[in-house]
């Protein structure tokens, strides 16, 4: 299932044009994409908050995990190599952390500010195998890094 990202983006960025706080931020995201994006069944950030620590962000759907050490799961392990990791299907992915029984596939976009310092990382779960593509995690970490890029934390 498709949806318009060149709409998601428009209004995406009008929503936060300005605004400088990233909870905010990460909030305004979270519940846009999750509305945009009817793949997702469960949208969110998890947060840098101590050194190789993650802790739930600003989410829609049912409850994460709340806190994910870097390292652990798909979440930590992109916080841990700061890179893209596209999950076809998580039953596949050895150390997955099954937050919700009925998540299939994942995707999981590092968040970085200015001086690419990594803030989170965008977490989005499907309960469809297969759900998300390159295409879309390119898109999202573009949506990123625009979003954030005058964030200087």
């Amino acid at each position: 299932m498709d949806f318009d990202k060149a709409q998601l983006k428009a209004r995406v960025m009008a929503l936060c044009a300005g605004e400088d706080e990233e909870i905010t931020l990460m909030a305004t995201l979270a519940c846009e994409i999750h509305l945009a994006d009817r793949r997702c069944s469960w949208t969110g950030f998890y947060r840098v908050v101590a050194p190789k620590l993650l802790k739930v962000g600003p989410y829609q759907g049912g409850h994460g995990c709340l806190s994910i050490a870097f390292g652990q799961g798909v979440c930590g392990t992109a916080a841990q190599t700061e890179q893209i990791q596209l999950v076809p299907d998580v039953h596949d992915f050895t150390g997955h952390i099954a937050c919700s029984p009925t998540t299939r596939s994942e995707l999981v976009v590092p968040v970085f500010n200015k001086t690419r310092r990594l803030l989170a990382v965008l977490d989005l779960d499907s309960e469809k195998l297969a759900a998300f593509t390159d295409e879309d995690a390119i898109f999202y970490q573009h949506l990123l890094d625009e979003v954030f890029a005058e964030i200087n934390l």
